[in-house]
């Protein structure tokens, strides 16, 4: 392994990155949003971290926070699943699914891909998201783990169609 000593410690996963860390960043990330934590989500990004989120562009944890804790006041009951889609030197890309809902009731299943960039030291200096929400019915739900929390070990995450 290069820098990182264990795969599961964020701080410890810095670039160039291969396919051990790249894997384990990417579930640092996950869990890290699933914990619904703005603080300890936007520690992960550098100071002066940008990034677009859909139509929003977000510069600096000072916003990543209320970025994050706006979503989460909307995006009720969320649970998020990330997969590595590929990987080089200090950049990851992901694609990702999440289910949450509104102060209505309404269920939605988010789609999306995002890019990461790095800097040395492991903490993302720019994310760009691109999102497609799709109304679901409570039914329809996929991940149902308990929550806020990290998707099980055992759960399989993203399913290979839709």
């Amino acid at each position: 392994m290069n820098k990182s000593t264990t795969p599961n410690t964020p701080s410890k996963l810095v670039p160039p990155f291969t396919m051990e860390t790249a894997l384990a960043k990417v579930r640092a990330a996950e869990d890290a949003w699933n914990s619904r934590d703005p603080e300890r989500v936007s520690l992960a990004y550098s100071a002066d971290s940008q990034w677009r989120n859909r139509d929003a562009f977000v510069t600096g944890r000072e916003e990543i926070r209320a970025f994050l804790k706006g979503k989460w006041d909307r995006e009720l009951d969320y649970r998020l699943t990330k997969a590595l889609w590929g990987f080089r030197e200090n950049r990851i890309a992901v694609r990702f699914q999440y289910e949450w809902h509104n102060a209505d009731g309404q269920w939605f299943r988010s789609y999306g891909n995002e890019l990461w960039e790095f800097d040395d030291a492991g903490l993302m200096r720019r994310r760009e998201a691109s999102i497609n929400d799709i109304a679901i019915t409570e039914s329809q739900r996929r991940f149902h783990w308990d929550a806020p929390g990290p998707r099980p070990l055992d759960d399989a995450g993203i399913p290979e169609v839709q």
